[in-house]
């Protein structure tokens, strides 16, 4: 999962000299997040991280459904639903 690799990169960063925002521990658990992506998207999740992205910290899922990939973003401190958008379809390659 990209979420360890994105932590990972932001101690990097931080260690590194670099002006990069650590993350502040969400208030929205990984798993209300998910169920509320779930809600919005039912199908398999193929993707999840906490990512700062926007105006801030959120987590994001990737969610496989029929046909196409959907993106699901909820703020990590709110709850509030900041994306929702298709992402195309699978490559199967």
């Amino acid at each position: 999962m990209r979420t360890s690799l994105s932590l990972i990169a932001v101690a990097i960063a931080i260690g590194a000299g670099s002006t990069a925002i650590a993350a502040p521990a969400p208030k929205i658990s990984k798993a209300r997040a998910q169920a509320m992506a779930l809600k919005l998207a039912p199908g398999k999740i193929t993707d999840a991280e906490y990512e700062y992205e926007g105006k801030g910290w959120r987590w994001s899922f990737d969610i496989q459904q029929k046909d196409h990939v959907q993106e699901i973003g909820i703020d990590g401190q709110t709850g509030k639903v900041v994306e929702n958008k298709s992402e195309g379809k699978v490559d199967h390659d």
